[in-house]
């Protein structure tokens, strides 16, 4: 993970803090030989106060950036080798800017620095690098903690939310069920009514069972989809024909829970049902794995959230099974195989 970068705002205002502490003596001694007499106030001596001012600021952000906002951890590097090539980088930064500063003097100041000026600026940076470095290390480790305060500030409120979600999970079930039960009470003499409401009541039990599991037994996804099969058959009677050959051998076999209703359920959200068109839906096994189709009889108006159904199961057939989901529409036949975990 890239690492969070200090702002700029932080390393321009230290940078420019840093070159005022570093030309403040120099500030002073001018100041003094000219108050006492001994200096002649002239622009050149602003041109070179500015001079090494705007180097000292330069080399302090310079400084700085490297030593904060470089992510070195990304080229995998053992930690005595990336503290190598950062002693390295900041010793080649020292070099370069003191080269430079040399160098240009004169063609800003008009004559050469004196032996007792290059040795001052020597010694400057060399002690100003050291300060830089344990400062961008205190900038590094202080935006560190305060990007962990934040990540552990929404955890804490990532953990509220979901305390509150379980809370709801545990009265909404408790609702519903007493509510399922009062019902079949009431409607006890009618058969077919109680049977369907016991039917849906054993169908949300199971989906919520199903969050705490990640494989579940074929022959209990069947006895899900048998619920599920009333319900439909409730609804639309002879216009809907759900067809289940599934080999015992296959019975033991795991799969992700709510799989074969998700797909049978599909078959029912995307294709006309009419009396004229009834829908067949074939569940079967076959070689490793359990076979959902159905004909394409499209439609004319799509149902809403077309395809992700089918996304998410192959999604979660990835992380679960390491497997891929095989789709097929060939011979206008919607076909999904569903493959199996393997026997132990």
């Amino acid at each position: 993970m890239a690492i969070t970068k200090v702002k700029q705002g932080e390393v321009i205002k230290t940078a420019l803090l840093l070159g005022i502490l570093v030309s403040l003596p120099k500030t002073i001694y001018l100041y003094n030989g000219i108050m006492e007499g001994n200096l002649n106030f002239s622009m050149s001596w602003v041109a070179d106060f500015l001079y090494r001012y705007l180097f000292f600021f330069c080399f302090s952000w310079s400084v700085i950036q490297v030593n904060t906002n470089i992510d070195y951890d990304e080229f995998k590097w053992r930690p005595l080798l990336k503290w190598i090539v950062i002693l390295v980088i900041n010793v080649i930064l020292l070099l370069v800017v003191v080269k430079v500063i040399k160098l240009c003097y004169p063609l800003i100041n008009g004559r050469v620095l004196e032996h007792h000026e290059e040795g001052w600026i020597n010694f400057t940076f060399i002690n100003l690098s050291i300060v830089l470095f344990f400062i961008a290390r205190l900038l590094r480790v202080s935006t560190d903690k305060q990007e962990s305060r934040i990540e552990n500030e929404q955890l804490k409120q990532q953990n509220l939310e979901n305390e509150l979600a379980a809370l709801k999970n545990q009265i909404d079930p408790h609702f519903l069920f007493n509510s399922l039960n009062s019902l079949s009470s009431l409607i006890r003499e009618n058969e077919n009514a109680t049977k369907f409401v016991n039917k849906l009541s054993y169908m949300y039990r199971y989906i919520l069972q199903s969050g705490e599991t990640n494989l579940v037994p074929a022959k209990e996804e069947l006895k899900f989809l048998d619920c599920y099969i009333f319900l439909m058959k409730t609804r639309y009677r002879d216009r809907i024909n759900i067809e289940i050959n599934v080999a015992d051998d296959f019975l033991d076999r795991e799969l992700p829970p709510l799989a074969l209703q998700s797909l049978v359920e599909n078959s029912v959200k995307h294709n006309e049902i009419s009396s004229t068109n009834p829908l067949t839906v074939k569940v079967y096994s076959s070689g490793e794995s359990l076979i959902v189709e159905n004909p394409i009889r499209t439609r004319s108006t799509l149902a809403e959230g077309m395809g992700t159904g089918l996304y998410n199961l192959k999604k979660r057939y990835l992380l679960l099974l390491k497997k891929e989901l095989l789709v097929n529409t060939d011979n206008d036949i919607f076909k999904v195989e569903l493959p199996l975990n393997q026997q132990e």
